[in-house]
């Protein structure tokens, strides 16, 4: 099987080159990147006008399978994936049950095989059951196939507990992705705490429930040697704490969703569960920060935390519904619209950020178009314009706060191990 990518402005981080630019690939291998190159392929791809990166890798979503299976499966949520753009992703433990085992492992790995479309990577829980209580068999289920370790959906309370976690993950050589937030300090909070949860009349959540969990997990990471990603990063005091991590010279990185660079609590006009997620939507300062973060290169990731759930749940009130949107298909529109476009990020940025980074924190060999490179490529046109249809999506969750609105960026093609895994028609 043979593809040949013309004409395209070939973005590689790996290189720091970005140029307009051939790729040739053969046999699922990135085999020549020149100007003109001129061979019979079974498929040629006109990228006239288009970015062609690496193929986009998503370190935070939610498949919800198994046991969740009538809100996403790993068939839906790959062809999610890869009609966004992404070529990896990596999936959240908090399933039913959850995947804290070396068989629950495995049932996603022979899953994502049989589907065949995006490189599915499960997360493992950090505790049995994610109880908080006892750690899982972490050596086991590495050599299962996680990529990291992860309590998703609430953090480890009990510090030593999780010390034991990071040291065993720190002696297997994989990452802990935190999910920051102090359960104590919740108290049944449903969005931000501030002039719009009073406005609403609903319970508030304040910045303090992410910031003090944060820092005690960078406290810890440093004590343990454990290399720490910080999960959908909300608020102004998370980028603080980063730029001191970086300043030290940890190995701490930490991610931005995509509808927290995006939204913040003004957007909110009406009771809609759409705009209902954990952490939630915060105060414009916080969002200014978080895109400011994210073009110092203080915060290196763009993740999703893709969590869809059915639109009987997301038709309550912000105060019944659960926490989570869809992010797996707006994430390359959004991002052009609201942080290339207007200059916070240079399209480089845009690759390090949504690839390259990614890889590099999951020690995985993808994230590059580079000659002998596995041909993972994704290839967006910028420039054109489209609306936000829910009703397009592969992915089974239509829970966004972005339907109907006007985006920049549309992926054209996704390119999963060499072969056209998506391509708009």
């Amino acid at each position: 099987m043979s593809i040949l990518i013309k004409g395209g402005r070939v973005i590689n981080p790996d290189k720091n080159f970005d140029d307009v630019a051939d790729i040739l690939i053969e046999d699922g291998v990135i085999t020549k990147i020149a100007e003109g190159i001129d061979v019979e392929t079974d498929d040629v791809i006109d990228a006239n006008g288009c970015f062609v990166m690496p193929g986009l890798i998503d370190m935070h979503v939610h498949f919800r399978d198994p046991g969740q299976t009538e809100k996403e499966d790993i068939e839906t949520g790959s062809r999610a994936a890869v009609h966004g753009g992404f070529t990896t992703v990596c999936c959240m433990p908090n399933t039913v049950p959850p995947i804290d085992s070396v068989e629950t492992v495995k049932y996603v790995v022979d899953k994502a095989k049989e589907v065949n479309f995006a490189n599915v990577l499960p997360v493992g829980a950090v505790t049995k059951g994610m109880q908080g209580k006892e750690i899982t068999d972490i050596a086991a289920m590495k050599e299962a196939g996680i990529c990291a370790i992860s309590e998703d959906g609430k953090s480890v309370m009990d510090v030593d507990v999780y010390r034991q976690a990071m040291q065993e993950a720190a002696k297997v050589g994989i990452p802990v992705l935190a999910h920051c937030e102090d359960i104590e300090l919740v108290q049944g909070g449903v969005m931000n705490l501030g002039a719009k949860s009073e406005q609403m009349g609903m319970k508030g959540i304040s910045n303090e429930v992410e910031d003090v969990i944060a820092q005690r997990d960078i406290n810890l990471a440093e004590e343990t040697g454990a290399r720490l990603h910080l999960c959908h990063c909300s608020t102004r005091d998370s980028v603080k704490m980063m730029e001191v991590a970086k300043a030290k010279g940890l190995p701490i990185t930490g991610e931005v969703c995509p509808h927290h660079f995006s939204l913040c609590t003004d957007d909110i006009t009406s009771d809609n569960a759409n705009f209902k997620m954990n952490p939630p939507l915060r105060e414009r300062e916080d969002m200014e920060v978080l895109v400011k973060g994210l073009s110092d290169d203080i915060m290196p990731i763009i993740s999703t935390d893709h969590a869809p759930h059915t639109e009987e749940e997301k038709s309550k009130s912000i105060a019944d519904a659960p926490f989570g949107i869809v992010g797996l298909e707006t994430s390359v529109g959004l991002t052009i619209t609201n942080l290339v476009k207007p200059g916070h990020l240079t399209p480089m940025q845009m690759a390090e950020k949504m690839s390259y980074n990614p890889a590099k924190v999951l020690g995985i060999d993808r994230g590059t178009l580079n000659e002998g490179a596995v041909a993972d490529v994704t290839i967006i046109n910028p420039d054109e314009t489209y609306v936000v249809d829910t009703s397009e999506f592969e992915s089974k969750g239509k829970n966004t706060p972005f339907g109907g609105r006007l985006l920049n960026g549309r992926v054209k093609a996704t390119i999963v191990d060499g072969r056209i895994v998506y391509e708009e028609k």
